[in-house]
Protein backbone atom coordinates (compact mmCIF):
# COMPACT_ATOMS: atom_id res chain seq x y z
CA UNK A 1 0.00 0.00 0.00
CA UNK A 2 1.42 3.40 -0.97
CA UNK A 3 2.41 5.78 1.81
CA UNK A 4 -0.09 8.86 1.23
CA UNK A 5 0.51 12.16 2.79
CA UNK A 6 -1.63 15.36 2.59
CA UNK A 7 -0.37 18.36 3.47
CA UNK A 8 -1.62 22.07 3.70
CA UNK A 9 1.22 24.75 4.50
CA UNK A 10 -0.30 27.28 7.09
CA UNK A 11 -0.64 30.61 5.97
CA UNK A 12 1.33 32.58 9.25
CA UNK A 13 2.43 30.81 12.29
CA UNK A 14 4.58 32.44 15.28
CA UNK A 15 8.23 31.11 16.36
CA UNK A 16 10.40 32.51 19.17
CA UNK A 17 14.23 33.04 18.72
CA UNK A 18 16.75 30.02 17.99
CA UNK A 19 13.37 27.75 17.67
CA UNK A 20 13.44 25.01 15.57
CA UNK A 21 11.00 24.78 13.61
CA UNK A 22 9.12 21.63 12.01
CA UNK A 23 7.09 20.46 9.31
CA UNK A 24 4.41 20.08 11.80
CA UNK A 25 4.38 23.27 12.68
CA UNK A 26 4.15 25.14 8.99
CA UNK A 27 1.70 22.63 7.48
CA UNK A 28 -1.60 20.47 8.62
CA UNK A 29 -0.69 16.67 8.03
CA UNK A 30 -3.40 14.00 7.08
CA UNK A 31 -2.31 10.76 6.44
CA UNK A 32 -1.66 7.51 7.74
CA UNK A 33 -0.49 7.98 12.06
CA UNK A 34 2.41 6.19 11.82
CA UNK A 35 3.50 8.66 8.81
CA UNK A 36 2.67 11.94 10.13
CA UNK A 37 4.19 11.04 13.47
CA UNK A 38 7.06 10.17 11.70
CA UNK A 39 7.28 13.74 8.91
CA UNK A 40 5.96 16.01 11.60
CA UNK A 41 8.84 16.26 13.83
CA UNK A 42 11.40 16.95 10.66
CA UNK A 43 13.19 20.05 11.08
CA UNK A 44 13.36 22.38 7.95
CA UNK A 45 14.43 25.98 9.74
CA UNK A 46 16.33 27.02 12.72
CA UNK A 47 15.29 30.53 13.75
CA UNK A 48 18.43 33.05 13.73
CA UNK A 49 19.54 36.48 14.22
CA UNK A 50 20.26 36.86 10.66
CA UNK A 51 16.24 35.75 10.19
CA UNK A 52 14.91 39.31 11.62
CA UNK A 53 11.60 39.20 12.21
CA UNK A 54 10.04 37.31 9.57
CA UNK A 55 11.21 34.38 7.33
CA UNK A 56 9.18 33.26 4.17
CA UNK A 57 9.17 28.95 4.32
CA UNK A 58 7.99 27.35 0.75
CA UNK A 59 6.36 24.16 -0.04
CA UNK A 60 9.59 23.36 -1.86
CA UNK A 61 11.80 22.69 1.14
CA UNK A 62 9.24 20.95 2.69
CA UNK A 63 8.94 18.25 0.16
CA UNK A 64 12.77 18.28 -0.22
CA UNK A 65 12.96 16.97 3.33
CA UNK A 66 10.11 14.88 3.23
CA UNK A 67 12.30 13.33 0.27
CA UNK A 68 15.13 13.03 2.58
CA UNK A 69 12.85 11.63 5.02
CA UNK A 70 11.38 9.16 3.12
CA UNK A 71 11.83 8.45 -0.99
CA UNK A 72 8.64 6.54 -1.29
CA UNK A 73 6.48 8.89 0.44
CA UNK A 74 3.42 10.19 -2.02
CA UNK A 75 3.21 14.08 -0.72
CA UNK A 76 0.32 15.99 -2.09
CA UNK A 77 -0.07 19.16 -1.44
CA UNK A 78 -3.21 21.57 -0.79
CA UNK A 79 -3.28 25.13 -0.25
CA UNK A 80 -0.91 27.80 -0.31
CA UNK A 81 2.52 27.28 -1.04
CA UNK A 82 4.10 29.38 1.48
CA UNK A 83 4.14 29.67 4.96
CA UNK A 84 5.16 33.17 6.43
CA UNK A 85 6.84 32.93 10.14
CA UNK A 86 6.71 35.84 12.28
CA UNK A 87 9.85 35.62 15.14
CA UNK A 88 8.42 37.08 17.93
CA UNK A 89 10.66 38.43 20.21
CA UNK A 90 10.62 39.65 24.11
CA UNK A 91 7.33 41.36 24.45
CA UNK A 92 7.86 45.07 25.18
CA UNK A 93 6.48 46.33 29.05
CA UNK A 94 3.05 48.20 29.08
CA UNK A 95 3.90 51.77 29.28
CA UNK A 96 1.08 53.82 31.22
CA UNK A 97 2.74 57.31 30.00
CA UNK A 98 3.10 56.18 26.43
CA UNK A 99 -0.81 54.84 26.32
CA UNK A 100 -1.89 57.97 27.92
CA UNK A 101 -0.21 59.95 25.58
CA UNK A 102 -1.36 57.94 22.33
CA UNK A 103 -4.77 58.27 23.28
CA UNK A 104 -4.98 62.06 23.96
CA UNK A 105 -3.36 62.38 20.29
CA UNK A 106 -6.12 60.16 18.78
CA UNK A 107 -8.78 61.85 21.02
CA UNK A 108 -7.25 65.72 20.38
CA UNK A 109 -7.19 64.24 16.60
CA UNK A 110 -10.61 63.06 15.99
CA UNK A 111 -12.25 65.80 18.28
CA UNK A 112 -10.34 68.68 15.86
CA UNK A 113 -11.48 66.57 12.60
CA UNK A 114 -15.03 66.71 14.24
CA UNK A 115 -15.25 70.08 14.65
CA UNK A 116 -13.28 71.15 11.35
CA UNK A 117 -15.62 68.54 9.26
CA UNK A 118 -19.38 70.35 11.02
CA UNK A 119 -17.30 74.48 10.29
CA UNK A 120 -16.81 73.97 6.96
CA UNK A 121 -20.36 72.40 6.16
CA UNK A 122 -21.75 75.24 8.71
CA UNK A 123 -23.36 72.60 10.61
CA UNK A 124 -24.05 75.29 13.89
CA UNK A 125 -26.45 77.48 10.99
CA UNK A 126 -28.09 74.04 9.69
CA UNK A 127 -29.39 73.67 13.55
CA UNK A 128 -30.38 77.03 13.64
CA UNK A 129 -32.46 76.90 10.36
CA UNK A 130 -33.83 73.22 11.48
CA UNK A 131 -34.82 75.12 15.06
CA UNK A 132 -36.68 77.66 13.63
CA UNK A 133 -38.32 75.68 11.20
CA UNK A 134 -39.50 72.93 13.80
CA UNK A 135 -40.51 75.73 16.40
CA UNK A 136 -40.60 78.89 14.67
CA UNK A 137 -38.28 80.70 16.64
CA UNK A 138 -34.41 82.33 16.42
CA UNK A 139 -32.00 80.62 18.48
CA UNK A 140 -28.22 80.97 18.38
CA UNK A 141 -27.79 77.81 20.07
CA UNK A 142 -30.46 75.36 19.60
CA UNK A 143 -29.34 72.87 22.28
CA UNK A 144 -32.53 70.98 21.65
CA UNK A 145 -31.04 69.40 18.55
CA UNK A 146 -27.17 70.28 18.99
CA UNK A 147 -27.35 67.67 22.34
CA UNK A 148 -29.11 65.13 20.68
CA UNK A 149 -27.27 64.84 17.89
CA UNK A 150 -23.75 65.18 19.29
CA UNK A 151 -24.91 61.81 21.51
CA UNK A 152 -26.43 60.34 18.45
CA UNK A 153 -23.06 61.09 16.71
CA UNK A 154 -21.17 58.80 19.42
CA UNK A 155 -23.58 56.20 19.04
CA UNK A 156 -23.13 56.24 15.27
CA UNK A 157 -19.76 55.83 15.56
CA UNK A 158 -19.67 53.03 18.16
CA UNK A 159 -22.07 51.04 15.35
CA UNK A 160 -20.06 51.95 12.75
CA UNK A 161 -16.79 50.59 14.35
CA UNK A 162 -18.55 47.70 16.24
CA UNK A 163 -17.05 47.63 18.96
CA UNK A 164 -17.29 49.32 23.00
CA UNK A 165 -13.70 48.99 24.09
CA UNK A 166 -12.49 45.58 23.67
CA UNK A 167 -16.48 43.83 23.42
CA UNK A 168 -18.02 43.48 19.89
CA UNK A 169 -21.47 44.49 19.46
CA UNK A 170 -22.19 41.30 16.75
CA UNK A 171 -20.19 38.92 14.77
CA UNK A 172 -20.07 41.37 11.81
CA UNK A 173 -16.56 42.83 10.98
CA UNK A 174 -16.90 46.56 11.11
CA UNK A 175 -15.39 48.37 8.42
CA UNK A 176 -12.17 49.09 9.74
CA UNK A 177 -10.88 45.47 10.74
CA UNK A 178 -12.00 45.00 6.69
CA UNK A 179 -9.62 47.58 5.64
CA UNK A 180 -7.09 46.31 8.10
CA UNK A 181 -7.52 42.88 6.67
CA UNK A 182 -7.09 44.24 3.55
CA UNK A 183 -3.99 45.85 4.09
CA UNK A 184 -2.50 42.89 6.19
CA UNK A 185 -3.33 40.62 2.66
CA UNK A 186 -1.78 43.36 0.70
CA UNK A 187 1.53 43.02 3.56
CA UNK A 188 1.64 39.74 3.41
CA UNK A 189 1.96 39.10 -0.35
CA UNK A 190 4.35 41.81 -0.41
CA UNK A 191 6.42 39.83 1.98
CA UNK A 192 5.91 36.49 0.19
CA UNK A 193 7.11 37.88 -3.06
CA UNK A 194 10.14 39.81 -1.84
CA UNK A 195 11.31 37.83 1.34
CA UNK A 196 11.09 33.64 -0.14
CA UNK A 197 14.35 33.38 -1.25
CA UNK A 198 13.20 30.45 -2.69
CA UNK A 199 10.81 32.00 -5.45
CA UNK A 200 13.77 34.64 -6.66
CA UNK A 201 17.36 34.08 -8.65
CA UNK A 202 19.67 36.76 -9.11
CA UNK A 203 22.66 37.13 -11.10
CA UNK A 204 25.96 38.03 -9.67
CA UNK A 205 27.60 40.56 -11.94
CA UNK A 206 30.79 41.67 -10.62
Amino acid sequence: MDKILYIRMRHRIQARPNQTITIGDVGQLVGDDEVVSQVSGIAIHQVNRSDKSIVVLDIMRVLKELRKADSELDVQTVGPAQTIVEIVYKTKQFRPMFFAAVWLLLFLGAALAIMNFHEDVSMRIVHQKIFKTITGLDDDKPLLLQIPYSIGLGLGMILFFNHVFRKRINEEPSPLEVEMFNYQQDLDMYVIMHENKESSKQTDDH
